[in-house]
């Protein structure tokens, strides 16, 4: 028998997909936590959308946390929850909205590793670029590094997203906001000869315009170019393994090594808000006192 707060879940999921747009990741995460919340309300006798209350809520992420949930799972599950009690309060189906009394987890960020930009420069320029797959992961690797784009915006990507003349890259990024990122000669070259040399040997009717192929002639999927950057930099040696963020993160980084302002940084890595820039962005200190040596009156060092 299907309990209504069930039903009130796949309502909810329907909603998302239909009225939010939220990325099937989201989809997914949202609903799993909330079965979850399902089995624990029903294990105490509630099988009704009006029936929650906000003990309840905190008894489940109570038992979220004594389970050693991370903090970043404790915070999306209360985002989940917070999510789908408005969405029932709504509906008519709570007379209040217990979601509103839920504390959020602070997440604990970790920043990912960054490349130093000589270990960049190493790795760019010494990489085997040989053959069809050789010119494509070498433009995959020159454009993740050399935008910041997320590498589901760089497998969504079609060959005239790229502007050669103005060195320019249209990406659609989360929530559909579409920008334009600079891109610098290196990563247009690497693109350039990918395809005039490379592209074609894998292109199929059912390549479509994608930019970028894998083996096959599909579109690149992101696993596939998780795959292409952990590979190369281990067959390249002598530099830090990371995943295709950690290149996103090693641009933001020298972007703001070589005197980029944040707000400017925020624009070509697409964040909605300046606070999550700031989370990329670690700049050496002695940078940072070189910009106060030279923009604090009493900045300057005595003789």
């Amino acid at each position: 028998m299907t309990l209504a707060l069930e039903e009130a879940v796949s309502d909810f999921g329907r909603h998302l997909r239909a009225e939010r747009d939220v990325s099937p990741h989201t989809l997914r995460a949202y609903l799993g936590d909330l079965n979850d919340l399902v089995g624990y309300a029903a294990d105490t006798g509630v099988t009704e959308p009006g029936e929650l209350d906000v003990s309840l809520l905190r008894a489940w992420l109570a038992r979220q946390h004594a389970l050693g949930r991370s903090r970043a799972t404790l915070a999306r599950r209360t985002a989940a929850v917070r999510a789908f009690t408005r969405h029932l309060h709504r509906r008519g189906l709570l007379d209040d909205d217990p979601g509103l009394l839920l504390g959020t987890p602070k997440r604990q960020r970790d920043l990912p590793i960054a490349l130093t930009q000589e270990e960049a420069a190493r790795l760019l320029d010494t990489m085997d670029a040989q053959g069809p797959l050789g010119l494509r992961d070498l433009a995959v690797l020159e454009l993740l590094y050399g935008t910041g784009v997320r590498v589901s915006e760089l497998c969504g990507l079609d060959i005239d997203d790229l502007d050669t003349g103005r060195r320019t890259v249209r990406v659609l990024g989360k929530g559909g906001r579409e920008r334009t990122v600079p891109v610098g000669e290196p990563a247009v070259r690497a693109v350039q000869d990918w395809l005039r040399a490379g592209r074609p040997a894998l292109s199929t009717e059912g390549s479509g315009p994608a930019l970028f192929l894998g083996v096959r002639g599909g579109r690149l999927h992101p696993t596939s170019a998780r795959r292409i950057v952990h590979d190369r930099i281990n067959e390249v040696g002598e530099v830090p393994d990371l995943s295709p963020h950690g290149l996103r993160h090693s641009a933001a980084t020298h972007l703001l090594e070589g005197g980029a302002d944040l707000r400017s940084v925020q624009e070509i890595l697409g964040h909605a808000s300046l606070q999550t820039t700031q989370i990329y962005t670690h700049v050496a200190p002695e940078r940072l006192k070189h910009v106060h040596r030279q923009a604090h009156p009493r900045g300057a060092q005595p003789d």
